[in-house]
């Protein structure tokens, strides 16, 4: 499935995948924008915040104008026939700066899809959407709509015995913003520095206990079906491992070699074990299994492994459109029509709508497919 930043917002919120982060300053935002387009880029993110030193706040603004008078160029005059432009947004400092920018972008802005709010909080979130609802409520009827993504990543929601009070300060001041909250983003780098944390290429977001606990009260609060919200999961620091492995990699062998071939499967495996793909593959599971859609990355390198990973396995498309046609009240429970398991209507019914929806975005795995099918070596594998 095609999409834009016109899509309608249900779709658009599950849409945003892997989001790839770059600097504001760096010279070719732009044009590397348009050659990753081929490897499946679909969320971009142009950082003013911690990826530049506070020294060059005044080069990146100006440099973010360049870059998206660049792109609106092309995506307007470009006659090959693929003139569209991923997901584009900006990652502001704070309220004073946004409200700035989207008077500085003028047109421009129209080839955004929204705006990253960091450290965000009860307190300063009024103002960050104010400006987006400010923004949306002059904005021409063909213009498209303005989204924000707060991040949480601040101190009273990772420290515990202030947790529960933000996270449901925030349920609230959202509540009032809903139509202009794409996602839910978690920052699990800021919550690890706060306990002078940083995991290893061996070891998951999960299994750092402060970081999980405060991840698990943040999917209650906002995962739940009837908060609609889609949460985003933390970065993927790594796209290499030089180091000595302690645990065994986490890739089976087998989907490999049956692939590609036992030679060529073997080659390409090994190539996303030296590149800490396994462990990022290993998170992004345990992101979908806790309902977590969306994965920060910083690096070319993760965005087929995390679109791959977003794509729904034949035997959940079936088990899901099974569940939803049998929702007529005939039946409560049947037979997987793979034979491996029982399907409960009522209980499974949430679960089967978002396995629909997500395939509406990424796809269906043939049933003899597997996700690694989607993984080809590129030029990215050992960068």
């Amino acid at each position: 499935m095609t999409f834009d930043n016109n899509t309608r917002k249900e779709l658009l919120a599950n849409a945003v995948g892997a989001a790839l982060y770059m600097p504001a300053t760096r010279v070719s935002v732009a044009e590397d924008i348009l050659k990753l387009k081929s490897s499946g880029l679909v969320t971009v993110i142009i950082d003013l915040e911690d990826a530049i030193g506070d020294g060059e706040v005044d080069h990146a603004e100006q440099s973010i104008v360049r870059h998206l008078a660049f792109l609106a160029a092309y995506a307007e005059n470009n006659t090959d026939g693929d003139n569209s432009l991923p997901l584009l947004f900006i990652r502001v400092r704070n309220p004073y700066q946004l409200q700035q920018l989207i008077f500085r972008l003028g047109s421009l802005i129209s080839i955004l899809t929204g705006f990253v709010f960091p450290k965000f909080t009860a307190e300063n979130g009024v103002e960050y959407f104010e400006a987006i609802a400010d923004y949306n409520s002059s904005r021409s009827y063909s213009a498209p709509v303005l989204y924000g993504m707060p991040i949480l990543e601040s101190a009273s929601i990772i420290y515990r015995e202030s947790r529960m009070e933000s996270l449901l300060a925030i349920r609230d001041l959202l509540g009032d913003y809903r139509d202009y909250v794409l996602n839910v983003r978690i920052g699990a780098t800021d919550f690890s520095s706060l306990f002078g944390l940083r995991r290893s290429p061996d070891i998951s977001i999960y299994d750092l206990t402060p970081i999980r606990d405060c991840m698990s009260d943040i999917i209650n609060i906002f995962g739940r079906v009837e908060e609609g919200y889609v949460i985003s999961g933390p970065v993927w620091e790594y796209f290499t491992n030089k180091g000595h492995r302690v645990l065994r990699p986490q890739l089976r062998q087998t989907p490999f070699e049956d692939t590609y071939g036992k030679s060529e499967g073997r080659v390409m495996r090994n190539s996303y074990i030296s590149s800490a793909i396994d462990g990022l593959i290993r998170e992004v599971i345990l992101d979908k299994e806790n309902g977590i859609i969306g994965k920060t990355i910083i690096h070319p390198s993760h965005l087929r492994p995390v679109q791959a990973m977003y794509t729904v396995m034949h035997e959940e498309y079936i088990d899901a459109l099974s569940i939803v046609e049998s929702n007529d009240g005939s039946r409560g429970v049947f037979k997987s029509q793979y034979y491996n398991k029982m399907n409960e209507i009522k209980p499974h019914l949430n679960w089967a709508r978002r396995i629909l929806l997500r395939s509406q975005i990424y796809g269906v795995l043939h049933e003899q497919q597997h996700f690694v099918g989607l993984l080809p070596e590129n030029e990215y594998t050992h960068v």
